[in-house]
């Protein structure tokens, strides 16, 4: 496991200073203006950074999952919206386009997916759905030895920009993952919505009027998606948690340099008790999330299909942030709460990580599903 913690310090020091360069100065404006830098996103395309998970002959980087990890984290160091609408587009639609897709697929669409000639989208939740992923009334069907899609998606990453979506359909009494284009005939995007946190990482509603899919953007099989959803959707927990690991540490260390720095009664901050036990939680509960964020990638290159532990990573590192983004606002009083210091924003972000990619309440249930699972077949926790 230590070769997954401690991450290869060329390659995280060689984002750190991308994120420094082209990050930081505009994180602010990200936030305040609901700003999504597309150029910014370009750039990481061309640096071999969309397609890290994709071989070199697609036009990837054939880095591995380490390295899309260790990215989320330093992008949700500075700017969480940015990593979320990374990981959208890297994992969630990318990913799983490639390892899913035919030869034909990978070959027509990676390549501008990894370069960021296009962005790339994931949709799974529609209206009526949300925890429910499978209760969706997106169906294909067949018309004139054609295929067509008829639905809408909404709470979609990338919806309102995307190029290319990875949408998961009814297909009668089974599932299928299908790729539609922004430019086919039939696509309508709906309303931006306006949030809460990750602001700057767009999110909104799309439609599907009768798409002529054909046989030839078939991801997968016919009635495969349901697989293609549920091995997708640990990796995308696994990864996602990084963003919550990034953030966490970014509060911790903006608390512990202004307990330091701020004085009260003649004394630093950071001499008071209380104080010390407020860096002392958040430091520890910061650490516990990175270490079990790693221990979930180690697992997820080798059994994709177990939930446990992306259940468990994303549990423990989005509520560890929510912890820490607070505590951190309250170590600052009254300059956390104000929105020129940036600490607030990493609350209000934080909060989308017991939401996003299955509830905490979804990710209990798996956790203990998957714990009685293993009891039952005499199978060892780890």
């Amino acid at each position: 496991m230590h070769s997954y913690v401690d991450a290869d310090d060329l390659l995280r020091n060689s984002i750190k200073e991308f994120v420094k360069k082209e990050v930081e100065p505009i994180r602010m404006k990200i936030d305040r203006e609901d700003y999504f830098p597309v150029d910014v996103f370009k750039e990481m395309g061309k640096l071999g950074y969309l397609g890290v998970t994709i071989p070199q002959e697609y036009g990837g980087s054939d880095a591995g999952y380490i390295t899309q990890a260790v990215i989320e984290e330093e992008l949700g160091y500075s700017s969480p919206s940015l990593a979320l609408s990374y990981g959208a587009h890297s994992n969630l639609c990318l990913d799983n386009v490639y390892r899913n897709g035919s030869q034909a697929i990978r070959e027509k669409f990676v390549p501008k997916l990894a370069s960021g000639e296009w962005i790339g989208s994931l949709c799974l939740t529609e209206p009526g759905s949300g925890s429910d992923a499978l209760a969706m009334h997106t169906t294909l069907h067949d018309h004139g030895g054609r295929i067509f899609l008829t639905g809408s998606k909404t709470f979609i990453t990338n919806g309102p920009y995307a190029d290319l979506f990875l949408v998961h359909a009814k297909d009668g009494d089974s599932y299928t993952s299908v790729i539609v284009l922004s430019s086919d005939k039939g696509f309508e995007r709906g309303k931006k919505f306006e949030k809460m946190g990750m602001r700057g990482s767009p999110t909104g509603e799309l439609f599907f009027n009768d798409i002529d899919i054909g046989n030839e953007r078939i991801v997968g099989k016919r009635g495969d998606g349901k697989r293609i959803i549920m091995s997708g959707l640990n990796s995308e927990r696994v990864i996602l948690a990084f963003i919550f690991v990034g953030l966490a540490r970014r509060a911790l260390d903006e608390a512990v340099k202004y307990s330091s720095e701020r004085k009260q009664f003649s004394l630093p901050i950071s001499e008071f008790e209380l104080i010390q036990e407020k860096l002392a939680y958040m430091y520890t509960k910061y650490e516990t999330s990175r270490i079990l964020a790693y221990r979930a990638l180690e697992k997820l290159e080798s059994s994709r299909d177990d939930p446990l532990y992306a259940a468990a990573a994303i549990m423990h590192a989005s509520e560890s942030a929510e912890y820490i983004a607070r505590e951190a606002i309250q170590i600052f009083g009254g300059y956390g709460y104000i929105k020129d210091t940036g600490i607030e924003m990493f609350l209000r972000d934080a909060i989308l990580g017991q939401i996003g990619a299955g509830t905490t309440e979804i990710r209990k249930r798996i956790i203990a599903k998957s714990l009685i699972r293993k009891y039952k077949l005499g199978e060892d926790i780890n």
